[in-house]
């Protein structure tokens, strides 16, 4: 039990370089990307590419994506020790520095935020418009938490 311990913290205190969440706002016509979410914002996905070097036909990877496989290896190696996925291992690295309230309101944040989701997706009219501004300010929260 001690060495699973000193395991789960020792891959704990390892800092991913996740890819951040990306936002496609839209203003008056005008599509801006942005880091901070918005009122009525899609997430992007931008996982960095893996692609080959058209000189060389080497596989030509910058340092996250390197750091990335080898997050990926190790969690998924060491999946029957701690039992988690290896998403839910970059999240622990995350909010490993986190104070307690922090990573205890970002596992609510959590929780909450599917179901927003699907609310601002369903929603129609007046209630499009509350479900969005009810999903901005849960993301925007999880998003000054460092969650």
């Amino acid at each position: 039990m001690k060495s699973l311990a000193a395991f789960t913290f020792l891959v704990s205190t390892i800092c991913a370089a996740a890819p951040p969440t990306v936002y496609r706002c839209e203003t008056n016509g005008k599509v801006n990307y942005s880091d901070a979410p918005c009122v009525g914002a899609k997430v992007i996905d931008v996982t960095p590419t893996q692609g080959a070097d058209k000189m060389t036909g080497r596989s030509s990877k910058g340092r996250e994506v390197q750091r990335e496989e080898f997050h990926s290896t190790l969690d998924n190696a060491t999946r029957p020790l701690h039992g988690l996925s290896h998403d839910e291992m970059d999240k622990r690295r995350r909010r490993y520095q986190l104070s307690s309230t922090d990573q205890l309101q970002c596992a609510t944040l959590d929780q909450q935020l599917p179901a927003l989701e699907e609310q601002a997706s369903k929603a129609a009219g007046t209630a499009r418009g509350q479900a969005d501004v009810a999903l901005y300010q849960a993301r925007k929260r999880a998003f000054d938490l460092k969650c």
